[in-house]
């Protein structure tokens, strides 16, 4: 599940990005692809539900062995190969392939991700020079036209950094990058090729990397690639229909840097304000319309048709956020979230993926199983706190007017609370008699204190206004 902040993202001018991400996954479905599932949004943040991949990125294996060798090189490249092709396929640019991402998946096969910044490709694109520099391609640095062949420049970096352990061009900053760049042409020569590697590997790699679109290996489409001698007889078939055995299989613990995990960032006076002018500007809830997104063909109609008739309409009227009903609750119980139907403990509540998805499924009106309904049940808890903290905080209020507010409160079957009674007990302090549930005992006289008191009873009315919504 990726969460993105509103506030944030508009405070970044990444709204663009982020919805264009959105609508071109919604238009992908492939096997070496990061597919998404779902997209909805709350009144805080933007979710997308997309495949689990538990292998980690390659950038994590590479910090980790700092080389790889010609056949798991060849076999990542071969993956990514498979991915660019259905991509450019549409016409899609993705402008930023790099080892961050790429992910794994737990045979080792490797996945696309991140289409933040990709774009259809279009003649005049000079303006789009967002990626990151080091795998950038000359043309881009240099703010010319580009095509499809600048994601081949990444690839051809790649190999070079899986062979030797390092980038071809290295710098500080973008100007530094975009200097060696123009200086000269990388070439890995004979005297530099690691032992284990081929000739063939490295003239892939050098044509990939050739900085003139025209001679760059991959300019005319993946097919260009999968000619080169390198990948000759190489079983495209069987990759493609995951019957291959990866020569890398990432270790099921150690695949992640958990300092990159997506935690509450330290928000200094300054940011905070920010944020808020952003959450009460008028465009921050209209921004983000037609955000949701919901694949009918997410799950196989031949095992859930008999099971959940018309499934894929109810799910449809319940995630929907302009559907206002949410009486609908549909039991997932028998529901397999993952493509290759490999079954998950659906009991397991502590399970950080069930517990995530919980969340997910929470936010969309969805409770499949009894692992989901303990995480729905946390963030049902959660709210119920944070409602009795704004009643705590009327109560106070009330008490400032020297009245005091009871409130008796019953939760429902589906750990839902609401108001069920409110006694008002008003005290009349220049008397000293007590009332029973809303009436006065004690003469009344038009005195400044009885005034004070009038004025607190409007005080009580306004909270019990604001508890009642």
């Amino acid at each position: 599940m990726k969460e993105m902040n509103k506030a944030k993202i508009i405070d970044k001018k990444s709204d663009r990005s982020v919805k264009s991400e959105r609508d071109l996954l919604a238009k992908l479905n492939h096997p070496f692809i990061i597919n998404m599932h779902y997209s909805f949004q709350d009144s805080d943040n933007l979710y997308l539900i997309m495949d689990l991949l538990t292998g980690g990125d390659l950038r994590f294996h590479i910090c980790k062995k700092r080389y790889f060798t010609e056949d798991q090189t060849k076999f990542f490249i071969s993956c990514i190969l498979l991915g660019l092709e259905y991509i450019h396929h549409y016409h899609i640019i993705h402008r930023d392939i790099k080892p961050e991402n790429l992910v794994l998946d737990s045979k080792g096969y490797v996945h696309i991700t991140d289409f933040g910044i990709a774009k259809i490709q279009q003649t005049n694109n000079h303006k789009e020079t967002s990626g990151t520099p080091g795998y950038m391609s000359p043309e881009v640095l240099c703010g010319q036209n580009h095509t499809i062949a600048v994601d081949y420049f990444a690839l051809g970096v790649m190999g070079y950094e899986f062979m030797l352990g390092v980038r071809p061009y290295l710098g500080k900053s973008r100007k530094e990058i975009k200097e060696k760049v123009m200086a000269k042409q990388v070439i890995i020569h004979k005297n530099d090729i690691k032992e284990g590697w081929s000739l063939e590997a490295a003239d892939c790699i050098n044509r990939m990397l050739q900085r003139k679109p025209a001679k760059r290996l991959g300019v005319n489409g993946t097919h260009e690639v999968k000619k080169h001698i390198w990948f000759k007889n190489y079983p495209w078939s069987d990759l493609y229909n995951n019957k291959l055995i990866s020569p890398f299989i990432p270790p099921i613990e150690d695949n992640f840097d958990y300092k990159y995990c997506n935690n509450v960032e330290k928000q200094g006076l300054k940011t905070k304000e920010r944020y808020a002018e952003i959450i009460i500007s008028d465009n921050y809830k209209s921004l983000f319309n037609n955000y949701f997104y919901f694949n009918r063909y997410d799950m196989k109609y031949q095992e859930n048709a008999s099971l959940y008739p018309n499934i894929h309409e109810k799910m449809y009227k319940i995630m929907n956020p302009h559907n206002r009903n949410r009486s609908v609750v549909t039991d997932f119980s028998n529901y397999r979230r993952f493509s290759n139907n490999k079954k998950i403990n659906v009991n397991d509540s502590n399970n950080p993926l069930l517990v995530n998805h919980g969340r997910a499924f929470s936010a969309m009106g969805v409770i499949p199983n009894k692992a989901f309904l303990e995480a729905n049940n946390y963030i049902n808890n959660r709210k119920f706190i944070k409602k009795k903290a704004i009643l705590d905080n009327y109560k106070l209020e009330a008490n400032k007017s020297k009245k005091n507010i009871f409130v008796n409160d019953k939760g429902s079957n589906k750990n839902k609370t609401s108001i069920n009674k409110i006694k008002i007990f008003m005290v009349n302090n220049n008397t000293g008699n007590t009332g029973n549930q809303g009436s006065t005992n004690g003469n009344t006289d038009t005195s400044s204190k009885d005034k004070e008191n009038y004025n607190s009873s409007n005080t009580v009315k306004n909270c019990l206004t604001k508890i009642k919504k």
